[in-house]
């Protein structure tokens, strides 16, 4: 796992890269703001399973995030999908309260969340 900065990030949005940006905070916290294009799979006991059917190739690029700095689920996250293989997987470390700190753009919506099994 690597720290991805905002700027980074942001940058890979605008370039278009083949690139999955997962939420891994609650349904509850993805409905209520995330970051364009942003798919959610909670952190959760079944993480492993979700984030493999959400990004089923693990040679793509993935971005994790959860709220901020001191929010640990994205962290644990990088971590476990390592352990699964991933091989390009960033920790948008400052989370989506920078992102929306610094005047980017959000989503409100719930057309990318990982439905409940």
């Amino acid at each position: 796992m690597q720290a991805i900065s905002r700027a980074q990030l942001y940058n890979k949005m605008l370039q278009n890269d083949s690139m999955t940006v997962v939420e891994v905070l609650s349904p509850e916290s993805y409905k209520e703001f995330h970051l364009p294009g942003a798919v959610n799979v909670p952190m959760n006991e079944s993480f492993e399973d979700h984030i493999q059917q959400m990004v089923s190739n693990k040679g793509e690029e993935v971005v994790v995030y959860c709220q901020n700095s001191e929010c640990t689920a994205s962290p644990e996250a990088a971590e476990k999908m390592n352990q699964l293989g991933y091989q390009h997987v960033y920790d948008y470390e400052a989370g989506k309260d920078d992102w929306g700190a610094a005047g980017l753009p959000l989503e409100r919506s719930v057309s990318h969340e990982m439905a409940p099994q």
